[in-house]
């Protein structure tokens, strides 16, 4: 998993605005990954947890996250997230 604050530059490269959206209430629930995703936080606040490793990774809006294929893990949604993501390979 990776975080990081995201240049206006890198958005509009990324093409951010054209990608899709999603949003879920305040929650706790299984995820897996079947490819990577990036995804682009607008509101809310998250934190994720590898089920395997126990390693967390919080985030919230204005952070760029990816999170790559074949992950296993628990969402918290600890405010209502809002978020543009896109599947597959991208160099964040």
């Amino acid at each position: 998993m990776k975080k990081k604050k995201p240049t206006e530059d890198l958005l509009n490269n990324l093409g951010v605005k054209s990608w899709g959206t999603w949003e879920k209430e305040k929650s706790i629930f299984d995820w897996s990954y079947d490819e990577t995703e990036t995804c682009y936080i607008l509101d809310g606040e998250v934190e994720v947890t590898d089920s395997e490793t126990g390693q967390k990774l919080e985030f919230k809006k204005g952070d760029l996250v990816q999170f790559p294929k074949g992950l296993n893990c628990i969402w918290n949604v600890k405010k209502p997230v809002r978020k543009y993501y896109k599947f597959g390979d991208l160099e964040i």
